[in-house]
């Protein structure tokens, strides 16, 4: 793979601006480093149920979802990580204690607990509206997530396929708590554009984007320097930080900019061109 890059992107504030709609300059950046040779995956906290039909037609090489709890190369999957049903069903019963509504992020689909549509609604409109959306009044939960699967109740939501669990934040202790009551799992926030906390969720512990990294690498017998890392947030520091080469967005995290190697322009202005245009791969 002399002078051929391998391109991870992180999907949204990266790849997808902040209304959630795709920059066609992405697309042509990404299908003329494909035509060049490089590869390119991208590298989100989605699982494979939220990567739309249209984040494929851009054409990919695979992707690393959950936040690297899952690794695929065209077909072939590489690494698969889930919750087990006995760890689903611990989560589950805690977050029903404390009254905190929550969705399973599975491959198969999102699966909203049972308050999650109602309840949900105000921090959709707080995400929606710190990333800008001039329609953030009207945001809903199903225009947030046109997928999502409601109606699952008690025992149907232990299952045995999930990648993350995302949780409605009452307040910033309920995360503080998250983690003291589950210190073997990976607990984090996320709120959109600023990294405000307006929700917390749960995934297997040791996992990170940089773990999935390291095993794509292995997987096609790649060299890290030829790695380019690309995303706007705090989440993505460890991605940054295992690829030889790392660029924030400029509509990114502050944390986020401070540990990237270069910091290109918004998303919506044609960040991730530019970007490729600074790394030679266009």
């Amino acid at each position: 793979m002399e002078n051929r890059k391998i391109l991870l992107l992180d999907v949204d504030g990266t790849l997808v601006d902040y209304d959630n709609s795709l920059p066609q300059s992405a697309v042509t950046a990404i299908r003329t480093a494909r035509a060049k040779g490089h590869k390119v995956y991208i590298c989100t906290g989605r699982s494979k149920a939220e990567v739309y039909p249209e984040l494929w037609a851009i054409g990919l090489d695979g992707m690393i979802g959950g936040n690297g709890s899952y690794v695929e190369d065209g077909p072939t999957v590489v690494l698969h990580r889930h919750i087990t049903q006995d760890q689903c069903r611990a989560l589950v019963d805690w977050l029903h204690g404390r009254g905190l509504e929550f969705y399973l992020e599975s491959n198969s689909g999102l699966y909203a607990s049972e308050g999650f549509e109602e309840k949900g609604s105000d921090a959709m409109r707080a995400y929606a509206a710190g990333k800008g959306d001039p329609n953030a009044r009207q945001m809903t939960v199903r225009k947030a997530f046109p997928d999502m699967i409601f109606g699952s109740t008690g025992p149907a939501l232990y299952r045995d396929d999930v990648n993350k669990i995302s949780f409605l934040l009452g307040s910033y202790q309920d995360y503080l708590d998250a983690k003291a009551a589950f210190p073997e799992m990976e607990v984090h926030t996320w709120g959109g554009k600023g990294e405000q906390a307006l929700f917390g969720d749960f995934a297997i512990g040791g996992i990170s984007k940089a773990v999935a990294v390291q095993a794509l690498l292995g997987y096609l017998g790649a060299d890290q320097a030829d790695t380019i890392a690309f995303g706007d947030a705090a989440i993505d520091i460890p991605m940054f930080a295992c690829c030889a080469q790392s660029c924030c967005m400029g509509s990114g995290g502050d944390a986020a900019k401070a540990a990237a190697g270069y910091v290109t322009t918004d998303v919506d202005k044609d960040g991730l061109y530019n970007a490729f245009r600074h790394f030679g791969v266009i």
